[in-house]
């Protein structure tokens, strides 16, 4: 064979190459888009946009200083959490949110009564993981004041409702009302029996603050894309769980199947469900 066809073929071989990277390059991409998709049918589109973004930006809080005052019944060293549920339920539900994120309220708004439902049951518990990703994107500080806050809430064991509270009237991401103690401290009466002089205090001083930014630390050197991020007995399930998409009824599925032949919780909820 001469020197030109071997050449020739060679060129041949390197397009034919370049060809098949090309396709599947458009294949990995046309699998995010459907991913994306399927996350707004069930979420809408501020999940899509939590999740690819969240994770972008500065540290958001995490160089709060000062001696690390975990709420009462805090779970976890390196990944400190609040822990809500039985605390023998056989299944384990893994939330890493963010107060000010549109995605992380448009997941609570779609599963909070299907996770509440769970855990009363005993099939689940849950731990939540604070962090601030959304001061670190957009400025201010409403995602750090609005995490010790609720870790306050945690002391007075009222975190569960006063979580709700704060998504449910979560304000537009480019607004920072959370940074405002006042407006904390409103909705705060929003739950009966919270609003004391110690909550007050807990808030308006940041007693938790050095708390939520381990937490916050701990989030950035995971590996996350985002938040809301979401595991079921350390396994990912938001968006998806292997080629299932999440929903209300895939999540019940699913932690019917990981408790199989074991019992449900039965003891005390933790401090603050």
């Amino acid at each position: 064979m001469s020197e030109k066809n071997r050449d020739g073929n060679r060129s041949a071989r390197e397009r034919l190459q370049q060809q098949r990277e090309r396709e599947k390059a458009r294949e990995k991409q046309r699998r995010v888009l459907i991913v994306s998709a399927a996350v707004v049918g069930v979420l809408g589109l501020a999940a899509v946009v939590g999740v690819i973004a969240a994770n972008s930006g500065k540290d958001g809080g995490s160089d709060k200083a000062g001696p690390v005052v975990a709420p009462s019944g805090a779970v976890g060293d390196d990944k400190p959490a609040v822990p809500t549920g039985k605390p023998d339920a056989p299944s384990t539900l893994t939330i890493w949110e963010d107060f000010r994120c549109p995605a992380c309220a448009s997941f609570e708004n779609a599963f909070r009564d299907t996770i509440h439902e769970l855990e009363a049951t005993g099939a689940l518990k849950a731990e939540y993981h604070l962090v601030t990703i959304i001061d670190g994107n957009m400025g201010g500080s409403g995602s750090l004041r609005a995490a010790n806050a609720a870790a306050c809430a945690q002391d007075a064991g009222k975190f569960t409702p006063y979580h709700d509270v704060l998504y449910t009237n979560q304000p537009a991401e480019t607004d920072d009302a959370f940074a405002k103690n006042d407006k904390l401290l409103e909705l705060a009466g929003k739950v009966p029996g919270l609003d004391t002089p110690a909550f007050r205090s807990c808030v308006e001083g940041g007693t938790h603050d050095s708390w939520i930014a381990k937490s916050n630390d701990a989030f950035r050197k995971g590996d996350f894309r985002g938040t809301p991020s979401v595991l079921l007995n350390g396994e990912s399930i938001f968006p998806q769980k292997e080629n299932e998409q999440i929903s209300p009824e895939n999540l019940k599925k699913w932690v019917a199947e990981a408790n199989k032949g074991k019992k449900a919780g039965t003891a005390s909820p933790a401090s603050g469900g």
